[in-house]
C-alpha cells in the first residue's frame, strides 16, 4: 500500500507542477459547456443534458487518462520497472485518474448549474453514478494507455481499443444518470448500479491480472 500511496502522490505532484495539462483540461470542459449554452441557451431537455454531460466526460477522460503511459519516456518506465511492482503501478495510476475525472465531473456539474437550470432531482444518486463512471472510464483507459505504450506509443490505438470496451459502460452510465435526473427511486436503479459496479470490478481485475505481462515487454 505504501508504494501505491507514494506513486499516487507522485502523480498528483507532477500534475500540480505541470499545470498546463490540468488547465487545458479544465478549459476544454468549460469551453465545451459554454458552446452548448450558446447553442441551447437555457432551454435544454433532460436527455440532451445527460448525453452532452457524458460526451464531455468521455473526451476529457480520453485526453487526460490517455497520457498515463504515453507521456512517459522509456527511461522513466525502466526506472519504474526496477523499483515498483507492476500491479501497484496500474492501481496507483487508476486511482489518480479516477480522482482527476471526478474533479472534472464536479467542475462540469458546477458550470452546467450556472449556465442552465439545475434539473437533477436526485443529486446523491447522480454523484454516485459519476464516481462509478469515473472509475470505469479511468480503469479502462489506463489499461488501454498501457497497451498503446507498448505499440510504439500509438495514440490511434487508444480510440480503436477504447471505444468497444467503453461502449457497454457508457450505455449503463447514461441510463443510471438519466434515472437519477428523473428522480427515480434507488430500487428502480438498482440493476444499473449492480451492472456499473460489476463492470468496474471486471476491468480493475483484468488490469490487475494482465498488466504484469505488458510490464515485462
Amino acid at each position: 500500500m505504501n508504494q501505491i500511496k507514494n506513486l499516487f502522490l507522485h502523480e498528483v505532484r507532477l500534475e500540480l507542477k505541470n499545470k498546463n495539462s490540468l488547465t487545458s483540461l479544465i478549459v476544454y470542459a468549460v469551453s465545451s459547456i459554454y458552446i452548448t449554452y450558446l447553442c441551447y441557451r437555457q432551454t435544454i431537455d433532460v436527455t440532451t443534458w445527460n448525453a452532452l454531460y457524458w460526451i464531455i466526460m468521455l473526451f476529457a477522460a480520453t485526453n487526460a487518462v490517455a497520457k498515463s503511459f504515453l507521456s512517459e519516456s522509456k527511461g522513466l518506465q525502466l526506472y519504474y520497472y526496477t523499483l515498483l511492482a507492476p500491479r501497484k503501478v496500474i492501481l496507483a495510476k487508476t486511482a489518480y485518474n479516477t480522482l482527476l475525472l471526478i474533479c472534472v465531473g464536479v467542475i462540469n456539474y458546477i458550470c452546467y448549474s450556472v449556465l442552465f437550470e439545475t434539473i437533477i432531482s436526485d443529486r446523491i444518486q447522480f454523484f454516485v453514478g459519476l464516481i462509478l463512471g469515473s472509475i470505469g472510464l479511468s480503469a479502462t483507459l489506463t489499461l488501454v494507455s498501457g497497451i498503446a505504450s507498448r505499440a510504439n506509443n500509438s495514440s490511434a490505438l487508444i480510440a480503436i481499443l477504447g471505444f468497444p470496451l467503453l461502449l457497454p459502460l457508457l450505455l449503463v452510465i447514461l441510463q443510471f444518470s438519466k434515472n437519477a435526473i428523473d428522480g427515480l427511486d434507488w430500487s428502480l436503479n438498482q440493476s444499473n448500479f449492480i451492472l456499473l459496479t460489476s463492470l468496474d470490478g471486471i476491468i480493475i481485475i483484468l488490469s490487475y491480472l494482465l498488466f504484469p505481462y505488458l510490464w515485462r515487454d
